[in-house]
């Protein structure tokens, strides 16, 4: 499918590459239909991309890129959502706010995107511990030995 897109114009994606959020994104209910692109000069990070909507798109990146100690378990009813079945289905991602300089950017761990890698179904997650929240300082990841970190 051709896919128009809010900072690549338009790209040919593969329907079955696209990720499928059943309830949505908190905020963007109607939105169901997502595409995960690479950024292709810092290919650490990606676009969570609308496939129905141009102007929706968010940075992500896997949030052990900058919190190695980074931990959660993915709710019953989430594994079953999502079809979860072992670890190794996992794919995780948090949503990035760019600023400028891009070191004062901050990633929210409080609600990960956690995607199924074999059926592509994927949520966002709303974590209630208190250590997480929306805006952690990607600056974290020098502070905190994060250096060590395998993405």
């Amino acid at each position: 499918m051709n896919l128009e897109t809010k900072y690549f114009g338009s790209v040919e994606v593969k329907d079955v590459e696209l990720l499928h959020f059943e309830q949505g994104l908190p905020g963007f209910k109607d939105l169901k239909k997502f595409a995960l692109l690479p950024l292709p000069e810092a290919p650490v990070y990606h676009v969570l991309q609308s496939a129905d909507e141009k102007e929706i798109a968010f940075i992500v990146a896997n949030p052990y890129l900058f919190f190695k100690d980074y931990e959660f378990t993915i709710d019953d009813q989430s594994k079953g959502e999502l079809a979860l079945e072992k670890a190794e289905d996992v794919e995780l991602y948090s949503i990035l706010t760019l600023k400028n300089p891009f070191e004062e950017s901050t990633v929210n761990l409080q609600a990960p995107v956690v995607i199924n890698k074999k059926n592509r179904q994927a949520k966002q997650l709303i974590l209630n511990r208190t250590e997480y929240h929306t805006k952690h300082s990607i600056k974290a990841r020098e502070e905190a030995g994060g250096t060590h970190a395998h993405p």
